[in-house]
């Protein structure tokens, strides 16, 4: 039997009731092994700090931000709905007072599956009559069909 499962097993023995010299001799091992292996399953049940530096934010500022994110640039006092990480960053420090670098910005947001948004325009340009024209006589024409293909260059 090796190692883990030994360990796993002297753990499962021991929390169904088990006392730990009566495992000790089940497994061929000294009581104080069975007792460290309990010890170290209670000891890694335990909560542990979350390593590395605080958030910035609360979760309870984060969900504010987040919600924020829904409403119009424009709303906060910018001249355009275009909506950057820095114009973001502007908005937390004036709302919390904690100042977040634009490019942080884009990985804090990207973890939350949020980004800066650029609102959706037409191009200026854009000739819909003359594109819907070249749909209904071009598109058809050129358009891929079930089961041809083009030939192999080999």
């Amino acid at each position: 039997m090796e190692l883990e499962a030994r360990r796993l097993l002297a753990v499962q023995r021991v929390a169904e009731g088990w006392s730990q010299k009566y495992v000790a001799a089940f497994l061929g091992v000294h009581w104080g092994t069975v007792a460290q292996h309990w010890g170290t399953v209670a000891q890694g049940l335990k909560a542990k700090p979350t390593p590395g530096r605080p958030g910035l934010l609360t979760g309870a500022q984060e969900c504010q931000v987040l919600g924020r994110l829904g409403r119009s640039p424009t709303e906060y006092g910018f001249d355009t709905d275009l909506r950057t990480a820095r114009r973001v960053t502007e908005v937390i420090h004036t709302r919390f007072g904690v100042r977040f670098h634009p490019s942080y910005l884009r990985e804090w947001l990207s973890a939350r599956n949020c980004s800066p948004q650029k609102p959706a325009r037409p191009a200026r340009q854009r000739d819909q009559p003359g594109i819907d024209r070249w749909v209904a006589r071009d598109w058809k024409r050129i358009q891929k069909r079930p089961g041809t293909h083009a030939p192999t260059s080999s």
